[in-house]
């Protein structure tokens, strides 16, 4: 799990607190948070929480040395849904039975009508509905001096049953 975070202690704690089941599980092994101009009240959220903590500019040493061989990525403040952890684990024996595309990302929230027409005239981030993939895929798309955003633009994905409440703007 990585997440890119600044002066976000809120939003951070927001999404570290619905990795639990996760970690309960056995697929969060671990979150790394990126620091791109954490506050003091963030870095005391991440660390009370047990996360690593990585300059923005070691984004190819944090995804060549990530425990495990999938990688999510989340900003922070997104939450997801009670069920991410089936989703995901039922993705993995897909990709593992063939399934393509390797990556996916969670679905996106039912919203009302007024959501709706707000979020038409906003671009939505590369990582506003998350992005699983496998860590060999990441480091192939890793270009020197990119944020973790800039990773997940482009990636062919399949959604997941599950969903995520992006962070609000």
């Amino acid at each position: 799990m990585i997440i890119e975070c600044g002066a976000e202690a809120s939003p951070l704690g927001a999404s570290l607190a619905t990795l639990v089941p996760g970690a309960i599980e056995g697929l969060v092994r671990e979150v790394v948070v990126v620091d791109c101009g954490l506050d003091t009240a963030a870095r005391k959220v991440a660390d009370h929480a047990g996360c690593r903590i990585a300059g923005a500019g070691a984004l190819p040493e944090l995804l060549a040395g990530a425990k495990g061989d999938w990688l999510m990525l989340l900003e922070p403040g997104a939450r997801l849904a009670p069920e991410w952890v089936e989703a995901i684990a039922t993705h993995l024996g897909d990709v593992a039975a063939g399934a393509m595309p390797r990556a996916a990302r969670f679905a996106p929230p039912r919203q009302g009508a007024r959501a709706f027409a707000a979020q038409l005239f906003r671009r939505p981030g590369a990582l506003r509905l998350g992005l699983l993939l496998p860590k060999t895929e990441a480091l192939a798309r890793l270009r020197p001096g990119r944020a973790l955003a800039d990773l997940a633009k482009g990636v062919a994905a399949t959604r997941l049953a599950a969903t995520i409440r992006p962070r609000p703007h």
